[in-house]
């Protein structure tokens, strides 16, 4: 990824410290039959305050690799759940 690359996901974790796991999902095109299809991925991120929680919707930003799977900083909540 390019620095300061910036993806939306949803939270689906967040029981390890400081560290997130967000799931981010896209649709592709089937190549023969031309279908729509979701695809998710999901990635670590760094959440330095524990501030978010499962299900908020975040933005993330790529950065320098903080641990052997973590890539990604949590940067803002876009939506949460009250």
């Amino acid at each position: 990824m390019d620095r300061n690359t910036k993806i939306i996901g949803k939270v689906i974790s967040s029981s390890m410290d400081k560290t997130i796991v967000v799931s981010v999902e896209k649709t592709i095109q089937h190549k023969l039959y031309k279908k729509y299809i979701k695809r998710s991925k999901k990635y670590y991120a760094h959440d330095e305050n524990n501030s978010f929680k499962v299900g908020d919707t975040v933005q993330l930003i790529s950065s320098r690799p903080l641990s052997k799977t973590k890539r990604w900083r949590a940067s803002k909540l876009l939506t949460g759940e009250k």
